[in-house]
């Protein structure tokens, strides 16, 4: 594989910054993945953490050095980082469970393919125009697509995402055979909700994304202004020969097949990779029961 990354995070106007994002490729295969943690409710940068380092992780243990099955690597990734998120809550006994969004992009075999839960978004630009582009699990989506009885709801408020006591709605789009100079960017809503898709995909490719996507963060936060929310982005530029003469070039022919790079960094977490290995939809309940619990319990000591 041959691919140019940038990756960029940048706080706006908020006293903290809970997106996270990140990288990691081996020999065969590329994983990208972003998540923005959801004010309103506890450590939403923590979940946001935990959720990469999660999906992160299992790419590690799975491919070697390529994914036995794309969109089920994806599933279950992102359905650990659920439950990972559940038990932290359950084990801090918090109040309310940390949230947070979730879009991974993984690249293998010359195919992208995603998943995604919430509104933080990936997109796929050829020749300056948008291909496809995730839709976001939002109240706003909905109104879009004319359901009745939503012409009131706020467009952030989201019908699902991870970390809730309910189990998450995701979407996992279909491969996509790439060609020289497609583009994919993930980011949060920091970006997609000041500028339009139109003005992401001319922008991101004027120029190789080292240079795109710092202008396009700017370019957020700037028509923000003091109001800006975080503004988090990762985008790759496949195969595009001129752009390895950068430092952002990647080129893993040469690697080895047991070597793994990433930019996600990994903190401490107690008891983090327990259960990578045995979840499954009754650990997933087993976890909503318990943080149902923590719930109650805090409710009936403010009683």
């Amino acid at each position: 594989m041959k691919f140019s990354v940038f990756q960029i995070s940048r706080r706006g106007g908020r006293e903290k910054n809970e997106d996270r994002m990140g990288y990691c490729y081996t020999r065969e295969a590329g994983l990208f993945v972003l998540a923005d943690g959801m004010g309103g409710h506890p450590q939403g940068e923590l979940a946001a953490q935990i959720a990469i380092q999660t999906v992160s992780a299992m790419f590690q243990r799975q491919a070697r050095p390529a994914l036995k099955s794309v969109p089920d690597f994806l599933t279950s990734a992102l359905l650990a980082a659920h439950h990972q998120i559940l038990r932290h809550g359950s084990r801090q006994d918090l109040p309310d469970t940390p949230r947070t969004t979730l879009v991974a992009g993984v690249v293998q075999d010359g195919r992208a393919q995603w998943i995604h839960c919430g509104d933080s978004r990936l997109y796929l630009v050829r020749d300056g125009q948008v291909l496809l582009r995730t839709r976001d699990h939002s109240y706003q989506e909905l109104r879009n697509a004319a359901i009745p009885g939503l012409e009131r709801v706020n467009r952030n408020v989201l019908f699902t995402c991870l970390g809730s006591p309910t189990k998450p709605l995701f979407d996992v789009a279909p491969p996509l055979l790439l060609e020289q100079g497609d583009r994919m960017l993930l980011c949060s809503d920091g970006l997609w909700g000041t500028l339009d898709d139109e003005t992401i995909a001319r922008q991101l490719s004027r120029q190789a994304v080292a240079h795109a996507v710092p202008d396009l963060v700017e370019d957020a936060l700037r028509k923000a202004g003091s109001a800006s929310d975080n503004v988090t982005v990762v985008a790759m530029e496949w195969e595009t020969p001129d752009a390895f003469e950068t430092t952002q070039g990647v080129s893993t022919e040469d690697i080895q097949d047991d070597v793994f790079a990433s930019t996600i960094q990994c903190e401490p977490l107690d008891g983090f990779d327990d259960e990578l290995d045995d979840l499954d939809d009754e650990a997933i309940e087993r976890s909503i029961a318990e943080i149902n619990e923590a719930i109650r319990r805090s409710a009936e000591k403010k009683l």
